[in-house]
């Protein structure tokens, strides 16, 4: 048997009155992130990454935004659901290399908890888990004078 990449990705917007969860882990910060279930960016990455990794569909094939009983989920629930994937389709997952995107909050000061946590529910060695955080620079196009 080959070995199998996948490739996740997820955004959400700051929302303010939600609990901030990244990583299965709720973060000492004022706003949450918006979304469906509990709006956690890098568990739904990782998961669109494993079902992805097997031609399994993606996280919306398993919880479509549009049914109420997802509503407020956490979001480790569809990371199992991917995992149960991974084994039918015979795989089994070796590391994991994560990028946050984001000015706030900072990455680094959680980055070990966040990784400890990941590890645990992937049921891999936290070696083998890779976070980082950076910060988009976003630059404006400038007309010439």
């Amino acid at each position: 048997m080959g070995m199998r990449i996948g490739l996740g990705f997820d955004s959400h917007a700051f929302k303010a009155d939600v609990p901030l969860v990244i990583g299965g882990l709720k973060i000492d910060h004022p706003e949450g992130l918006a979304g469906h279930s509990d709006g956690d960016l890098l568990l739904h990455a990782i998961t669109d990454a494993l079902l992805g990794a097997v031609s399994a569909g993606d996280i919306g094939t398993f919880f479509p935004p549009t049914d109420p009983k997802w509503k407020g989920t956490d979001s480790t629930v569809f990371l199992k659901t991917a995992l149960e994937e991974v084994a039918l389709a015979g795989y089994k997952i070796v590391n994991l290399d994560c990028v946050l995107i984001m000015h706030r909050p900072k990455i680094v000061p959680i980055a070990e908890k966040m990784r400890e946590r990941v590890a645990d529910l992937l049921g891999i060695d936290m070696k083998d888990v890779s976070l980082k955080g950076k910060t988009l620079k976003v630059f404006r196009r400038m007309a010439p004078r």
